[in-house]
């Protein structure tokens, strides 16, 4: 069985992509593989420019890795953390201990800076190991599912970082299994599953692969839901997908406004009480699920 199956991508400068996936799809392999963690049995890659095969230490000069778990020394400050690596790359002292300066005020760990990390939480924690990814400024980042077992706050406080350093020219490839962190970061999606690139494109493009419309129910008792279902399941053009909550009902329509409003009355006709109604696009679960046959969460490592 192959981790990687002739997987093909071509990332602009200055652009996201994104690699999109349940775990075990390939995403990470692919980043060792880029980042010379690893060789591939057959293949080539380049970034830059340069074979990352034939020339691994040129390539580790352009690139910064932040992987999936915070790669940083738990009994030294932030400060400490962020200077080692400076000197790892051979910066003087005076520029490593300048730069850690930088990065500390960069991602907002000034008051937290001279505290051991091991008090951080994973939110400042995933911040100080991207912080260390950066010491030398890479033209190319990778970044390996980095906000998983962040709370929303902590994630979306990562993503305004990951947009600013795009904006100021860095390259960054993500691997994600979050479908709202691939839709809201990435200027190019590769959907991937058992190795394969199944489908890319921007987030809009992907979408227009399912097409159509969708009629969203929410039902109030979750012993109504079987009989919701099968009354969506008569005003709908495909099959209805059950949502994680067990409540929320999905289904593909070609009016959305005409087929809510026979929706709606079909199930006040019923006596299903609903909580929520409404039309909404296609989403990239819409798009996972089509082209996989299966939602990303379902998929275990």
């Amino acid at each position: 069985m192959k981790a990687l199956d002739d997987l093909s991508l071509s990332v602009p400068r200055g652009t996201v992509q994104a690699l999109l996936g349940p775990n075990g799809a390939g995403k990470t392999t692919t980043v060792k593989v880029l980042t010379t963690l690893i060789k591939p049995d057959s293949g080539s890659a380049t970034l830059g420019g340069v074979d990352v095969l034939a020339e691994p230490d040129q390539v580790r000069r352009m690139i910064g890795v932040s992987g999936q778990y915070a790669a940083v020394d738990e009994n030294m400050t932030g400060f400490e953390n962020l200077d080692m690596v400076g000197r790892l790359y051979h910066l003087t002292p005076a520029q490593s201990r300048a730069r850690a300066r930088e990065l500390i005020e960069m991602f907002d760990l000034v008051e937290a800076g001279d505290r051991p990390v091991k008090g951080f939480s994973g939110g400042m924690r995933r911040r100080i190991d991207l912080a260390g990814a950066l010491v030398v400024n890479p033209p190319v980042l990778f970044l390996d599912e980095p906000t998983t077992g962040l709370d929303p706050r902590s994630r979306l406080a990562l993503w305004g970082v990951i947009k600013r350093l795009v904006s100021d020219g860095t390259t960054v490839l993500l691997t994600t299994q979050y479908l709202e962190e691939a839709d809201q970061l990435a200027d190019n999606i590769a959907v991937i599953d058992e190795g394969r690139v199944i489908a890319q494109g921007t987030s809009d493009e992907l979408k227009l692969l399912v097409g159509g419309q969708r009629v969203e129910v929410t039902v109030h008792e979750l012993a109504d839901v079987e009989r919701a279902k099968d009354v969506l399941a008569r005003h709908t053009t495909g099959d209805v997908v059950t949502g994680a909550d067990e409540r929320t009902l999905v289904g593909p329509v070609d009016n959305a406004a005409k087929s809510l409003q026979a929706v709606l009355k079909a199930m006040a006709d019923q006596g299903i009480e609903l909580n929520d109604a409404g039309m909404r696009r296609p989403t990239l679960d819409d798009v996972f699920l089509q082209l996989t046959g299966h939602k990303v969460e379902e998929v275990s490592a």
